[in-house]
């Protein structure tokens, strides 16, 4: 009988796979306009909030939409601090992506920080995680398959 190779990734090891190496800030002073700015120029839906290095929040596209847009406010005259999300659920390094998945898809969160201990790695999308599940399920088929036909 063959073994099979597949395996689960951590989401330290899809962080460091990502294209995007840096980890994106936003200081929680600034204007929301300019969180925005980053998001567009990278193309990505949120970033972490800092307060002297230290997260403190998380601001999405989605606050945006509901704190900015709704509400008739400016994003050149609101802080970031005043729309962020602040309670902020994380995950560890060592963390498969089906929990990621599935912590984000209970709480409907499509972005969350990845810490490992007290320090920032990074953030996964539910994207993400969706495109690994679809690698991995890929995978276990193809040795599925070689299992069959062996």
């Amino acid at each position: 009988m063959k073994k099979t190779n597949t395996k689960t990734r951590t989401l330290l090891e899809i962080i460091n796979d990502k294209d995007i190496k840096e980890i994106l800030t936003v200081d929680l002073k600034s204007p929301v306009i300019e969180a925005l700015t980053i998001m567009a120029k990278y193309k990505i839906g949120a970033l972490i909030v800092l307060k002297e290095k230290k997260m403190v929040g998380i601001i999405s596209e989605r606050d945006y939409a509901r704190e900015i847009i709704l509400e008739g406010k400016s994003s050149k005259n609101t802080t970031v601090e005043e729309i962020m999300t602040k309670k902020v659920l994380t995950l560890s390094a060592g963390d498969k992506f089906e929990k990621g998945l599935e912590v984000m898809t209970n709480k409907r969160i499509r972005h969350m920080p990845v810490m490992d201990g007290k320090e920032l790695l990074g953030m996964v999308s539910l994207g993400d995680l969706v495109k690994e599940m679809i690698a991995y399920q890929k995978e276990l088929i193809k040795e599925l398959e070689a299992f069959v036909y062996w």
